[in-house]
């Protein structure tokens, strides 16, 4: 017996390990098995073990490295299969079905980007949603492209079929001139009810075109739900990603996701993935999409494992998806389900596959549709009326698209929105932003204090001693201690402060060190967390080395815990550049594209210091160019006290959008960006810090950032007080009252000059000349600025000194350009 027990062992390792790679997982046989010398074929095991691997299930879970995991799993393949409920699966089928076949029909040649040859994924979520209602979860936030999207809204966001289809009578086309989105970009939300019963809030997130963007964002957004609720929340919150085949293998953004998994600042307790594999990309076969055998063997480098199903057997997609779900909140970790069906049509419906996929299409074009094939395996003989009276209804519903004349809004929003605001700048935003002094001396006696028995770092015991002088005004506050200060004002009173990036906790340029680490024993203390007895959250992150994943997912915090101040820190500005659609498809646009709106806060370090083309420009120009319409702010705040008005500023008024902050590297403890602690219970953010030296200057020079405080310390040199020289704080919206009344104040000046670090095709030179030009009326606007050039700054810290000196001489000196 013994001996029958280690041979049955022996033969099912093998299958465990090896059997997914001779399943049956194409309903149309073009992705053959691959057969396996190792894998016994004869006798008792052999037969029973390829019943369990080799069926129309393949799993992948060998490579987990948690026994308990591996034994689960293993289990669960090896004992019965559950039953399902028939019935409801030929329904959900044939309501994804024909609802692809009234569209094929009514709207031909129209883009709908239909789940025609995937349709099982509508019972796969059925059955998702099933296991977690009886879990205990109350919302799926859910991301995908635009492949079965229209069919999703419908049959799981539950939106009215009229809804989608006026979006094909584009209805109200004024309610969106110059915005607005397509209607498989369109987020939504509705409630399900499972099978049993339990009824659970749907979250489609809006998505761009950008194959897999969205995957962070719909991450972020479960995180911030999750984090609301409290205890409990990552059972009451499921994030579910719809993946394609290519995109799954071969977008980036997607595997930065990934890695978030099990990370403590960015977990949320597993996400169920869903690859809708067509097996073809656009018009790109399989071996021109991924080197490995499966799209899905990405997710091997984690211990995750991955269930490859056929399509076409719709009771193993469902057995699968309940597998899926129970892992999940078993273990918490991420699962993947590879669901390998067909695409019926081409790419977008107006393509023709033929061509280039001629055999695959011959194939396709015969073979009958999924709730078919379901109902004669199944044997319910009223399958076909029940269908004649789905198609019914769906046609009665596109009937009545053409009489709706507002466009339908597929979303309600939640209702910690409901004291926020988006659309045009107005003044009664505005909100006070000091801190009164003796506040100031209190928070400031938390930031700098630890426990008794805390062994610190000597050199942070010096910092901390530094900054206790500053918070007590006897040494010029930093910018280090101004953001601690504004973050603390903030969370006493309940505003809660998540801020994440590279190196965030410590600083980049060491000024932050938000967390104190104990040198004996590596316990860590965060004095942040530590301000008052019912403070509001403050969580400090170390991100993966990722920008647009990282990025992605505090967009999507944002969007669903308004209330926080949520920031991004990039290492260097020009890091951002890594996540460009992010910051193009939905930080910049979010609000014109789908009324959504975001405090999101990116701190981008600038300046020209020397360091070379890769750590001198966050890229000014482009965020100035994506500026339109108030859709975001873009700041560069030139004093620790500006600093500190304006990050209570977004924090607690309600305009909600979001900003970009330039931040300073050498300026940080530079004495001249250094302020008294007293500007810190007085005014405000001034979006234009007036020169107040010169009473009649005959030059005005206007610029942003370190090059105002060169130009400064120059002109002390010089000991030239007829050069005004003033710092514009806020780029965007444009502060043209502000600017006005500052020129006004030097009436005789004769010569305005613009002068940036940044070469003349870069920084904010063609922002602002124009609008300089307006305000300036008969008064020449000249510049100063390095020569255009392909690159930010040269690699030569020498050559940047020359250039610095230059352009300094320049502005203080010569005429500009």
């Amino acid at each position: 017996m013994e001996r029958s027990n280690g041979e049955r062992e022996r033969v099912f390792d093998l299958y465990r390990q090896w059997g997914y790679l001779e399943a049956d997982l194409d309903p149309l046989g073009f992705l053959q098995p691959v057969p396996q010398p190792e894998l016994p074929l004869d006798g008792e095991f052999a037969e029973e073990a390829r019943r369990y691997y080799c069926s129309t299930v393949g799993v992948e879970f060998t490579h987990i490295t948690d026994i308990e995991r591996r034994r689960w799993i293993q289990e669960r393949m090896e004992g019965p299969a559950p039953a399902v409920d028939q019935d409801r699966a030929l329904d959900l089928l044939t309501r994804a079905d024909l609802f692809e076949l009234v569209l094929q029909q009514r709207y031909l040649g129209t883009k709908r980007f239909s789940l025609e040859g995937v349709t099982a994924l509508i019972p796969l979520v059925d059955e998702i949603l099933d296991g977690a209602g009886q879990n205990g979860a109350v919302e799926l936030v859910m991301g995908m492209s635009h492949r079965g999207r229209l069919n999703v809204i419908v049959h799981v966001a539950r939106r009215a079929p009229e809804e989608v289809f006026a979006g094909f009578e584009d209805v109200d086309p004024r309610s969106v001139l110059g915005s607005g989105d397509v209607k498989y970009h369109m987020g939504a939300t509705g409630e399900y009810v499972t099978r049993s019963g339990a009824k659970i809030h749907i979250h489609l997130v809006s998505n761009p075109s950008h194959l897999e963007a969205v995957d962070p964002v719909t991450v972020g957004r479960t995180r911030a739900k999750q984090d609301r609720a409290g205890e409990g929340g990552k059972k009451q919150f499921l994030p579910l990603l719809v993946h394609g085949d290519g995109a799954f293998a071969g977008q980036g953004v997607f595997a930065e996701t990934l890695n978030l998994a099990e990370i403590h600042g960015y977990s949320v307790g597993g996400t169920i993935h869903v690859i809708v594999n067509n097996l073809i990309g656009f018009t790109t076969v399989p071996s021109e999409l991924h080197s490995s055998r499966f799209a899905a063997q990405l997710a091997r480098r984690q211990n995750i494992p991955i269930f490859h199903v056929n399509a076409e057997d719709v009771d193993a997609v469902i057995r699968v998806g309940r597998l899926a779900l129970d892992y999940r909140y078993k273990f918490g970790g991420d699962v993947v389900i590879d669901l390998i069906g067909y695409r019926r049509h081409g790419h977008s419906e107006v393509d023709d596959p033929t061509i280039t996929q001629p055999l695959l299409y011959k194939s396709i074009k015969g073979h009958p549709p999924l709730w078919e094939l379901y109902a004669e395996d199944a044997e319910i003989e009223d399958a076909k009326s029940r269908a004649d009276a789905i198609k019914a209804e769906l046609e009665t519903a596109q009937k009545r698209a053409g009489s709706i004349r507002k466009k339908p809004m597929l979303r309600q929003l939640p209702s910690y929105w409901d004291k926020y605001q988006g659309g045009r700048y107005k003044a009664q935003y505005e909100v006070e932003t000091t801190v009164p002094a003796e506040e100031l001396q209190s928070l400031t006696e938390r930031l700098t204090t630890y426990p008794a028995d805390f062994h610190i770092h000597p050199k942070v015991s010096k910092l901390l001693e530094q900054r206790a002088e500053m918070g007590n005004g006897k040494r010029a506050v930093d910018y280090g201690m101004a953001e601690a200060l504004a973050f603390a004002s903030l969370v006493k009173v309940g505003t809660p402060v998540r801020l994440s990036g590279q190196d965030t906790r410590r600083g980049t340029f060491n000024q932050r060190h938000s967390v104190l680490v104990d040198i004996e024993n590596e316990q860590e203390y965060v004095p942040l967390q530590h301000v008052s007895e019912n403070q509001a959250r403050c969580e400090i992150y170390n991100s993966t080395l990722s920008e647009a994943g990282v990025l992605g997912f505090e967009y999507g915090y944002s969007r669903d815990f308004p209330e926080t101040l949520v920031l991004w820190e990039a290492q260097f500005g020009d890091f951002a550049n890594v996540a460009q659609a992010i910051i193009d498809q939905f930080i910049v646009a979010g609000e014109f594209k789908w009324n959504l709106l975001s405090g999101l806060v990116l701190l981008l370090p600038h300046g020209y210091e020397g360091q070379g083309p890769e750590h001198s420009s966050a890229r000014i120009e482009r965020f100035l160019q994506l500026a339109a319409a108030d859709n975001f702010q873009i700041c560069q705040p030139s004093t620790a006290a500006q600093y500190f008005h304006l990050l209570r500023r977004q924090a607690l008024r309600p305009w909600r959008k979001p900003l970009v902050v330039f931040t300073p590297k050498s300026m940080l403890r530079h004495p001249e960006a250094s302020s008294s602690i007293g500007e810190f219970s007085s005014g405000s953010f001034l979006k234009v810090r007036p020169d107040l030296e010169p009473t009649d200057a005959r030059r005005i020079l206007l610029c942003t950032g370190k090059i105002g405080h060169e130009l400064r310390i120059e002109r002390r040199k010089k000991k030239d007080l007829g050069v005004a020289i003033t710092f514009v704080e806020q780029l965007y919206p444009f502060p043209e009252a502000e600017l006005a009344a500052e020129l006004q104040r030097h009436p005789n000046a004769r010569e305005i000059m613009w002068v940036q670090e940044e070469p003349a095709n870069m920084g904010a030179l063609n922002y602002m000349l124009p609008r300089l030009r307006h305000l300036a009326g008969e008064r020449p606007v000249l510049s100063v600025k390095r020569s255009a050039s392909p690159s930010p700054a040269t690699g030569s810290a020498k050559a940047h000194d020359v250039e610095q000196k230059a352009l300094l001489s320049l502005a203080l000196t010569a005429n500009g350009h």
